[in-house]
């Protein structure tokens, strides 16, 4: 038996095939490798060079991997360009999502677990975000992810597939340099890439209703977002043997707020570099403070965030410092 990792090439993907294997899984991994680097995917581990919209692939692949479970990470998701390119992210996340779903329920799979976003929710005027807080995504990539969440839920009451919709807050860190995250859509590597060039980092807008004035955001370490899925993953499993399907939505998140510039003073402490910011123009559509309440996975799988900022941080810088070869 077999779980199909989709974007296992990726940055969270590669971390959650590690967390995985680790745990005496089998895996195959789907990926068309424009985003991801085949190098993240370990040797013994199967490679299908392919997409989630080509159904013919999707057979195959099910069929000869016996898979019974699939993690569904492949995805486009940079905000700006789906704002740009609404056709183009609505046919490769919703209609990839519907395509894969549709190969998955006529193989039987019954394990189905979804990467969302914490984009869903929009701008939430609360304290802590919850499951049930209700979502207004501000882009087209937000929107694709929210009904992903419907066609997965809908999928897994009509197939009596068990399903979790996982809502990612802010992912950073690596477990180990090849993993590293190699994209600057993220603060982390966005502070590196000025700090890198020489420049200094930008916060947008310090004039927010929060203690410090700038953004508050919800940072989770990739590793743990990976056992996140390794634990969701089992709990699926176990519905799925117990005949019960049923769907699970959860946040995955720390809890706990840290604002733009604490992260930015605690890189320049890591990293030992200059890290004055310079305040520039607000962005459209930044919600002033987005923290998950991780209280739901905690209470049903028992399962929180280990992990802390620091440590996210020097972990990215080392693996920036000291890459893989």
């Amino acid at each position: 038996m077999t779980w199909l990792i989709t974007g296992g090439a990726g940055y969270i993907g590669s971390h959650v095939i590690a967390s995985m294997r680790e745990a005496g899984e089998r895996v195959v991994v789907v990926d068309d490798l424009s985003g991801g680097d085949p190098a993240r995917v370990p040797e013994d581990v199967p490679l299908e060079r392919g997409t989630v919209l080509d159904r013919p692939f999707l057979d195959r692949v099910l069929r000869e991997h016996a898979v019974h479970g699939i993690v569904h990470l492949a995805a486009k998701k940079a905000v700006g360009e789906s704002v740009e390119r609404p056709l183009f992210y609505y046919h490769e996340n919703v209609t990839g999502l519907q395509v894969l779903l549709a190969a998955a329920a006529d193989a039987g799979v019954r394990s189905f677990v979804f990467s969302s976003s914490a984009s869903v929710y929009g701008t939430p005027d609360v304290d802590l975000v919850t499951e049930e807080t209700p979502c207004r995504p501000l882009s087209p990539y937000g929107e694709t992810k929210l009904a992903g969440e419907w066609l997965v839920r809908a999928t897994g009451r009509a197939h009596g597939m068990s399903t979790a919709c996982l809502r990612y807050f802010n992912v950073a860190g690596a477990a180990a340099p090849a993993l590293a995250d190699t994209g600057v859509f993220n603060l982390v590597p966005m502070v590196f890439e000025r700090l890198a060039a020489g420049l200094p980092p930008r916060i947008f807008g310090d004039d927010y209703a929060t203690p410090d004035g700038t953004c508050v955001r919800d940072y989770i370490h990739v590793a743990d977002i990976a056992d996140a899925h390794l634990a969701v993953a089992r709990r699926l499993d176990e519905r799925a043997r117990a005949g019960s399907g049923g769907d699970l939505t959860l946040n995955i998140g720390s809890g706990e707020g840290v604002s733009v510039r604490e992260m930015i003073d605690l890189i320049g402490e890591v990293t030992g570099l200059d890290a004055t910011p310079e305040i520039v123009d607000r962005r459209p559509g930044d919600p002033a403070n987005v923290v998950a309440s991780a209280e739901r996975i905690a209470a049903e799988l028992g399962w929180k965030a280990r992990h802390d900022v620091r440590s996210m941080i020097a972990s990215a810088w080392e693996s920036r410092v000291h890459p893989a070869e």
